[in-house]
């Protein structure tokens, strides 16, 4: 497969020094890509920033900003045949940004915020034949959550996590998740490694593909 993976997390930034962001380390999003590559799969890695060394044998594509993340994605779309969208998008911006420091003295004591893209949403009507994988983070309500998003995005899978459990979510080196596919009961892990959960979630797609008719490959696709 020709796997297009993103990982970590988004900033957004207010002036040069202050942003939005949120607690993505990018583990989970790096794990997917290791073990894709180590499965044989043509990798690509759209990554926000984050504290992980880029994996050997895996092109990586380094994106700041929710907007820089929907081109990044966009324009490798073609060339890709599962798309798992593991990072961490940031839902919202500051309406502007300053080109130099803002001043404590000169601030408004509110942000204006403007809503960013979806990118899953953005990219539906391209899917084309593809595997579209999604991530859902929850606290709450974790299945009805993650089968909303499920339905609403037209995605493949749905990985959902609560990250209130101990152990799973952000910044730790396992999780505990449950696969939502819409034609199957929901699969829940144990908790384990993320680059165990990443082989699972890797070894579902392959299945997944093994059972969908070839797909002609989008001519563009040609000059990534």
């Amino acid at each position: 497969m020709k796997v297009l993976v993103t990982a970590g997390p988004t900033r957004e930034h207010l002036d040069p020094v202050r942003f939005l962001s949120n607690r993505s380390s990018g583990r989970m999003g790096y794990a997917l890509a290791e073990a894709a590559r180590d499965r044989g799969h043509d990798v690509v890695l759209v990554s926000g920033p984050v504290a992980l060394p880029p994996p050997e044998g895996v092109e990586v594509v380094d994106v700041v900003s929710a907007l820089d993340m929907l081109a990044a994605v966009s324009a490798r779309l073609p060339w890709c045949d599962t798309l798992i969208m593991c990072a961490a998008v940031a839902d919202w911006r500051p309406a502007s940004c300053s080109a130099v420091k803002l001043k404590k003295r000169a601030m408004e004591a509110q942000l204006t915020l403007v809503p960013n893209p979806d990118i899953l949403a953005e990219l539906a009507p391209k899917k084309a034949g593809r595997l579209f994988i999604g991530f859902a983070a929850e606290t709450h309500d974790l299945l009805a959550e993650a089968q909303g998003k499920l339905a609403r995005k037209g995605l493949d899978l749905i990985v959902a996590n609560d990250v209130t459990q101990p152990g799973a979510g952000f910044e730790t080196a396992t999780n505990i998740v449950t696969l939502v596919a819409p034609d199957a009961p929901p699969q829940p892990l144990p908790l384990m490694s993320k680059r165990a959960v990443a082989d699972r979630i890797l070894a579902w797609a392959e299945a997944k593909a093994a059972s969908l008719p070839p797909r002609t490959p989008d001519p563009a696709s040609r000059d990534l």
